[in-house]
């Protein structure tokens, strides 16, 4: 019989569904999965699941008990360390259940782990019934997994524990120890905000501090807590969700004008080493299509912000960077050069390839001035105005208007003169 101890994570395991801490969404009295065990005992169909969530969310835990409230054999493999003959030996169980009247949940942990054919494998016990599919996976389903496993199956989304779920855990782990946690207010935050909505972290960070701590000791602080507690590396996957997210949320408070949501992303992305190379290339690229000319030195910033990082590396250029997130969060935003541009390029390859007018054709050759080239052309220096008003477009193409500058920073300069320009070529 094995005695070996047990962490507190596996002792303090949910056993049944109400006891799940923070997913209420799924598992509340209107939850998705309460309508669907609702419904399997009626008799409906359990459908096949992806649970996509941050580690330490319940993924394991919560399929382990679907299996138990529905009436179905639980069998769990796990993509890292099972292959197709593991798969095999479930399935020829399964069979066998299933000739005595019973079902089974297959659950695969980390099932974005499966290649895939590993992944097209399942499909036909999926869908011939064999097996009721439950993945779970800390990527983004869209593209960790296939699109003929994806459309057979719901995905359900678990979120990471907020702070009232991380105190739910904490009253747990005290009652089991018949004791309170010897955590003073400062360092249940702390403890909280270690956790990053990990509720296995939050009870293996416990289970550290009760092994260390005796009986009659005072509540630890913050700074007691750090040093018995290694430091925790913040989420981040450079080719997964993350890099992705982090990303976004930056371009889009850079785009609201948010000065410190952007920094703030910017030092998420900092902190969990993110290439810097890529971020600069991202924030020259808002600088062309969403500060545009309603600041022009967006981009020659941009440029030097980067030459800057390159020259002085890491730490030092990151401040370059955090100086140039400032300086677009707080430009004049305009997206017009980026909007003229896409309608330019519909009209180029809607019109074909039609001559530039004549007047504007050079004429290096007699013969060339023979056949009409540069016929009628103005040279703008030599008005009173410095504009002569000829038209560049094509001669069989009806003049258009791309660039329609905002009343925007240095853009509101540039719509008097397009105004003052089209008022003289109408004269």
């Amino acid at each position: 019989m094995d005695s070996a101890p047990r962490p507190l994570a596996d002792l303090l395991r949910p056993q049944n569904l109400d006891a799940v801490e923070g997913q209420a969404h799924l598992l509340g009295a209107d939850g998705t999965l309460t309508r669907m065990v609702a419904a399997a005992a009626a008799g409906k169909a359990f459908p096949s699941l992806i649970f996509w969530g941050a580690p330490g969310t319940g993924k394991t835990t919560i399929a382990r008990l679907l299996a138990a409230a529905i009436g179905m054999e639980f069998a769990p493999m796990s993509a890292v360390f099972d292959g197709v003959a593991d798969l095999r030996k479930i399935f020829a169980e399964a069979r066998t259940t299933r000739e005595q009247g019973g079902k089974t949940l297959l659950f695969v942990d980390e099932v974005h782990r499966f290649n895939k054919a590993q992944q097209d494998g399942l499909l036909p016990h999926v869908e011939d019934g064999l097996v009721t599919l439950v993945g779970a996976t800390t990527e983004n389903p869209s593209f960790a997994l296939n699109g003929a496993l994806l459309s057979r199956c719901q995905v359900l989304v678990l979120n990471r524990l907020n702070d009232e779920a991380l105190d739910a855990l904490m009253m747990r782990a005290a009652a089991h120890y018949d004791a309170p946690l010897p955590l003073d207010d400062a360092a249940r935050g702390m403890l909280r905000g270690l956790c990053d909505g990990d509720g296995r972290y939050c009870l293996n960070a416990i289970e550290t501090v009760m092994a260390q701590v005796k009986a009659d000791a005072p509540p630890l602080t913050p700074e007691d807590l750090g040093r018995m507690l290694s430091k925790r590396a913040v989420a981040f996957d450079r080719d997964g969700d993350q890099h992705y997210n982090l990303i976004s949320a930056l371009h889009k408070s850079l785009r609201a004008s948010d000065a410190d949501a952007a920094l703030y992303w910017f030092a998420r992305m900092v902190v969990g080493g993110e290439d810097l190379h890529y971020v600069l290339r991202r924030l020259t690229r808002f600088a062309t299509e969403d500060v545009g000319l309603a600041e022009p030195e967006a981009l020659p910033r941009a440029i030097a912000a980067w030459q800057s990082y390159e020259r002085l590396g890491s730490p030092e250029g990151e401040l370059a960077i955090a100086q140039l997130v400032l300086y677009l969060a707080t430009a004049p935003k305009s997206n017009a050069s980026y909007v003229a541009l896409k309608a330019a390029l519909r009209g180029a390859r809607e019109s074909g390839s039609l001559a530039p007018p004549e007047h504007m054709l050079n004429a290096p050759t007699k013969l060339m001035k023979d056949l009409g080239y540069g016929d009628g052309y103005v040279y703008d220096h030599d008005t009173a105005d410095g504009f002569a008003g000829q038209s560049g477009f094509p001669d069989d193409f009806p003049r258009q208007q791309y660039y329609t500058p905002p009343e925007r920073g240095f853009e509101r300069e540039i719509k008097k003169r397009l105004d003052w320009w089209a008022k003289r070529r109408k004269g």
